[in-house]
């Protein structure tokens, strides 16, 4: 099965991150990273309510990150490992224009 997250931003080329023969971060460990990332970067949750769903954390992170964090290879794939692992997909692609996420 084909294993891969893509990261969209507005005038740049997707980043493409291949999963297919990386180990998976265990889902508690994807869960923390994502944490971690989202409190490093000062992100704010996208609805009013405050109610932060994986989804959103995922989507808040790389738009905060932006294509020069993703330039680096290896935080683009703990990115990935984590973004599989959290949301149990997969393939995921993040149009961060769009702030959305489809698998």
């Amino acid at each position: 099965m084909r294993s891969e997250v893509s990261v969209t931003f507005p005038g740049h080329q997707p980043v493409l991150v291949d999963l297919n023969e990386v180990q998976p971060m265990p889902h508690d460990v994807a869960r923390r990273w994502l944490d971690e990332q989202f409190t490093q970067m000062g992100c704010e949750p996208l609805r009013p309510t405050g109610k932060l769903l994986t989804a959103d954390k995922v989507v808040v992170v790389a738009q905060a990150a932006g294509p020069a964090r993703f330039a680096d290879a290896g935080w683009a794939l703990e990115f990935a490992r984590a973004t599989g692992s959290a949301l149990g997909k997969s393939m995921v692609h993040i149009n961060v224009a769009d702030l959305s996420i489809s698998y």
